[in-house]
């Protein structure tokens, strides 16, 4: 992906999150320059990859399989020092784009409509035996309090407000429909661990690789210089 392109999402970003008055904290407006002054008393946000993610899955084709999100918050399953057993993440996702099919090998996690368009997910449960292996069982759905089954690869429509529990062993994949209008989509979660507990159906990159065609608006969670003594 191009800086270019990075940044002029975070801004259209940064526009829908004010427009639905849903408001960051401070650290996620520092500039790169900030961000070189900055000291260990910001280790959470380093050490955690809190902050700005932008991701064309590695495959530079982010209108159609991509996403924009932030870590607000996290713990971390790989060191003591961050015992928060949970995450918050908020996402835009635009007319078209496609989130690939995977499940987590650990993580429970709410996927919230906070507004805009439709969110369309596609579930199937995983088979334990072989983990490649999209089951073609009934998955039982947890929405909102309800519970019922659909067939598997079923349209699972999330509309403003409305929520969706993922557990374990939950293939998912989730679309926002080409005529619909992008949308604010929330997770809250068990602690994230992307390096770890995501199993994608097809192998696919996690970070894009990015060609420096302008310098950077904000710097994503990978990007972060060491904390200045």
């Amino acid at each position: 992906m191009k800086r270019s392109q990075i940044n002029a999402i975070i801004k259209d970003f940064e526009a829908m999150l004010k427009e639905h008055c849903f408001e960051l904290p401070p650290f996620l407006s520092f500039t790169p320059e900030e961000w070189a002054e900055k000291g260990h008393e910001y280790d959470e946000i380093r050490d955690n990859a809190l902050g700005w993610d932008i991701t064309d899955y590695g495959e530079g084709n982010f209108e159609k399989k991509g996403l924009s999100l932030i870590t607000i918050r996290n713990g971390n399953v790989h060191d003591p020092k961050y015992p928060k057993t949970y995450a918050e993440k908020i996402m835009m996702i635009y007319p078209g784009q496609i989130s690939p099919n995977h499940f987590h090998w650990s993580k429970m996690e709410d996927i919230i409509n906070r507004g805009g368009g439709d969110v369309v997910f596609h579930l199937w449960n995983a088979n334990r035996e072989n983990e490649g292996e999209l089951l073609d069982t009934d998955v039982e759905i947890f929405k909102d309090g309800r519970c019922y089954k659909v067939p598997a690869g079923s349209d699972v429509v999330l509309r403003p407000g409305e929520s969706l529990t993922l557990y374990p062993y939950y293939y998912h994949e989730f679309i926002i429909p080409e005529d619909s209008t992008k949308v604010l989509v929330g997770e809250v979660s068990m602690c994230n661990d992307d390096n770890m507990d995501n199993r994608f159906y097809e192998p696919l990159g996690r970070f894009p690789t990015i060609e420096e065609d302008e310098p950077p608006y904000r710097l994503l969670c990978t990007e972060y210089p060491p904390a200045k003594d």
